[in-house]
């Protein structure tokens, strides 16, 4: 028999024999990444394969390597934002103070008919003298948008500004208090009657001292309201004031206002407290923010022009004020007592003199 004829010896396939059957497209990454990577088996490699193979293989590792830098960052961007976005939807729903997180009572952007949290009474209310169907049985603390109008908290946020403009102290904190006459001045505080005499016509009206007393009765009814209590068995009680925060440093011990404390501790006559304000949380002024203090998670209320807070005066109540960061907060303090002894009268234009107070 004839010999049979061999044919040339078939290379592997693949895209490296197809690429002998057609012109080069400009596509040739791929059969090089095939060629290395699809050598025949037991086939010899030579010093100059082993070199171009080498070559190759440095090429492709060169051009693999940006896509997986890139693959690398855009997890980690995704990541990154997935738990940036987590965060600020927990913030919102918690928010968080300088002691931590913190549950919001009452938000800015909340318009609250009412809202009311009991809490158990503390000892506070035992060592004195006790008044039926007032000294506080029923303890907690409430928000209201729906007693004051915006409107009311404008005009009397305009008797605070005008007062305040003959003063003002040279720390963050400023007080005006209509029944005493207390004024901060620099490091101090003057009486405002004494010391401006009759000029304080031209500061006041009549018609600003209505407005006080008007909403005065309406803060003390919401309150009596709220725990059950007859409104006429409350009293004014001192030191009831006007207050004024911005960011300036604090100068004296007056100007720390950020301390926690206890009403009925500070101030012996308080048994509730109610604060009205006059500004806006993060439109007119940023921190400021009032924190009940509690174990576990703080609660706070934002101020809002026209809401009114308030709570029984004893240890179950433990507060404070945020610092205030920019601009300028206002607020008016309004305190009650069941101890007629301890009660005083609406503000007039030539009261007595009293007792300085801290801003809340």
């Amino acid at each position: 028999m004839a010999p049979q004829r061999r044919g040339a010896p078939k290379g592997p396939e693949g895209c490296g024999a197809a690429e002998r059957g057609r012109p080069n497209r400009g596509h040739s990454e791929p059969c090089l990444v095939m060629g290395v990577l699809g050598s025949a088996p037991g086939r010899t490699v030579s010093g100059s394969d082993r070199g171009q193979h080498g070559d190759t293989l440095r090429l492709t590792k060169g051009v693999r390597a940006p896509r997986d830098v890139r693959r690398k960052w855009l997890r980690v961007a995704v990541l990154g934002a997935c738990t940036t976005l987590a965060g600020l939807l927990l913030w919102g729903r918690l928010g968080a103070d300088e002691d931590g997180i913190a549950e919001v009572l009452a938000g800015r952007s909340e318009v609250l008919p009412g809202r009311f949290i009991e809490v158990p009474c503390s000892e506070d209310y035992d060592s004195q003298r006790r008044f039926e169907g007032c000294t506080p049985r029923k303890c907690g603390r409430g928000v209201s948008d729906a007693v004051i109008t915006r409107d009311e908290a404008r005009r009397i946020r305009s008797i605070a500004e005008k007062g305040l403009s003959l003063g003002g102290s040279d720390g963050g904190a400023s007080i005006l208090d209509l029944h005493s006459g207390a004024l901060s001045v620099g490091k101090h505080f003057v009486n405002l009657y004494r010391y401006f005499g009759d000029k304080i016509q031209n500061i006041f009206s009549e018609e600003d001292f209505r407005l006080y007393r008007n909403v005065r009765q309406k803060v003390q009814l919401a309150i009596a309201q709220a725990f059950g209590i007859s409104a006429s068995s409350l009293h004014l009680t001192k030191p009831t004031f006007f207050s004024r925060i911005n960011s300036t440093a604090a100068r004296t011990a007056h100007d720390e206002y950020w301390h926690a404390h206890v009403d009925k501790v500070t101030y012996g006559s308080f048994d509730y407290t109610s604060l009205l304000y006059l500004s806006d949380y993060q439109d007119d002024f940023g921190g400021g923010r009032f924190v009940f203090m509690e174990e576990g998670a703080n609660r706070t209320v934002e101020p809002r022009a026209g809401r009114v807070s308030f709570f029984t005066s004893g240890s179950e109540n433990l507060h404070r004020v945020e610092k205030v960061h920019w601009g300028t907060r206002y607020a008016v303090t309004i305190a009650f007592t069941c101890n007629p002894d301890h009660g005083i009268a609406d503000p007039a234009l030539t009261p007595p003199g009293g007792p300085s107070a801290q801003p809340r």
